[in-house]
């Protein structure tokens, strides 16, 4: 019992689900702090949303864009991550060594916005949802399973294509020495038969010349 327990335990320490949501005025940079064990593997998927005040809510805006950083504050704030992209999305990395991490957040393509709604329905121009698996266990690699089997079965297919355009251009090469074959054996013919014809005729001039030598010798003697 007490062994099923600890190793519950371990597991729980091994890999920890953060879901959490803040806000952010406007392209400002908003930054959180972590503690990293060493060689600990941290996967966040991320969802921005910016107010609206039409509809009184947040909603995604697809010119909004996301610059995410982490940097090992321990290391002279040595940066890991330095990615840029859509306001939906994924980030990993891996901690090099123990210590604290920091993880900015900065939204771009948006407007300056802030200040505080008295309705209580707004806080923050920008409204950022995060969701972090850290551990090096199962459950990050099955969240992704299914993304790495599309992934493998593309390569599987780009390489059965390749395979496939190999065997053409072998087929083609094969044809074309082929075609190269007849080629020169037409070719090597045609001179041949050109340089019998020359000989006939060479061989025909000269019996008519030793003909007619031989003709008008007589003639003369005659």
């Amino acid at each position: 019992m007490w062994s099923l327990l600890s190793g519950l335990g371990l597991a729980l320490l091994l890999a920890q689900a953060q879901a959490l949501y803040f806000y952010i005025d406007g392209p400002s940079q908003k930054c959180f702090f972590e503690e990293l064990p060493k060689d600990t593997l941290v996967v966040g998927h991320f969802k921005a949303t910016q107010w609206n005040e039409q509809s009184r809510s947040y909603v995604e805006n697809p010119d909004m864009g996301l610059f995410i950083t982490v940097d090992e504050i321990f290391d002279n704030d040595h940066r890991v991550v330095q990615q840029r992209g859509r306001s939906t999305g994924k980030f990993t990395f891996s901690a090099a060594d123990s210590g604290e991490h920091r993880l900015c957040f900065t939204p771009t393509n948006v407007p300056a916005s802030s200040g505080f709604l008295f309705s209580g329905s707004q806080v923050g121009g920008i409204k950022m949802e995060l969701d972090m698996v850290i551990g090096e266990t199962s459950q990050i690699e099955s969240s992704d399973k299914d993304k790495m089997g599309e992934v493998v079965q593309k390569v599987k297919d780009l390489n059965a294509r390749l395979q496939d355009i190999r065997r053409e251009q072998v087929f083609q090469r094969e044809r074309e020495a082929e075609f190269r074959d007849q080629s020169e054996s037409v070719n090597s013919r045609v001179v041949r038969w050109a340089i019998i014809q020359v000989l006939v005729l060479c061989a025909t001039c000269a019996w008519q010349l030793t003909y007619l030598r031989a003709f008008f010798i007589k003639q003369k003697l005659t």
